[in-house]
């Protein structure tokens, strides 16, 4: 297998991630995303209880709720030129939403992006004390794209939706290529700011050796004359 069909794999693996994790009342748990932007997330989930007497996870009741917040990178304008980027976190959706739900939200900023969620279990006695095991599914890019439905809608072809998945597919790919365009940018100018920074301390130092140096022969001199040694 060449290069370019382990980097489609790699690509096309990389946009679905399914995993479930353990969160405790009013506990907050966060992921971080690298999306590039103008690039459509879904994200879903379902959430479980703990059962301490069958000790065992069971559907949460309708009641459970989970609040997601997602913050996407917006970039601030550089104040000195040669500084680098840095990045502040704006919040681009803040919903409560039941036990089980779907998310979604279009990234218009590339960069790390910040999903958290966390559980209004402080409202439910049941599970207060307990344990939630929330499953979650998070699909970007085209891997979000319901092709079916899409199908019907559009009233497309087999090879019509085939067309459709390889476009999506291409203008994903090259919205990653961007996306490291992007990234090597920022390191650019990252690693010529810090580059900037070691010479001018560089400098710095050297000159703070050089007037030691001349401070100290003249104190010498000055110690010797006052000895009458010179």
């Amino acid at each position: 297998m060449g290069l370019p069909a382990l980097l489609l794999l790699a690509l096309c693996a990389a946009g679905a991630r399914g995993l479930y994790f353990h969160i405790g009342e009013t506990e907050k748990r966060c992921f971080i995303e690298e999306i590039p932007d103008e690039t459509m997330v879904i994200g879903n989930y379902r959430t479980q209880m703990w059962d301490k007497q069958k000790e065992v996870f069971l559907p949460s009741t309708p009641g459970l709720g989970m609040h997601v917040e997602v913050k996407d990178p917006e970039d601030r304008i550089r104040p000195v030129e040669g500084e680098p980027l840095t990045a502040v976190l704006q919040v681009v959706l803040s919903r409560q939403y039941g036990s089980e739900g779907r998310f979604t939200f279009t990234s218009h900023t590339p960069g790390d992006h910040q999903i958290c969620l966390h559980s209004n279990s402080t409202r439910m006695t049941l599970f207060a004390g307990g344990r939630l095991r929330v499953h979650l599914d998070i699909q970007v890019g085209e891997h979000a794209n319901n092709y079916p439905e899409i199908a019907a809608k559009d009233k497309l072809t087999e090879l019509q939706l085939r067309a459709r998945q390889l476009l999506d597919q291409v203008e994903q790919i090259q919205k990653e290529q961007d996306y490291q365009r992007y990234r090597e940018e920022r390191f650019r100018l990252t690693s010529e700011s810090t580059n900037q920074r070691v010479l001018w301390w560089s400098i710095a130092q050297t000159v703070i050796l050089i007037l030691t140096g001349i401070w100290q022969m003249r104190h010498l001199k000055s110690f010797f004359e006052a000895k009458k040694l010179v």
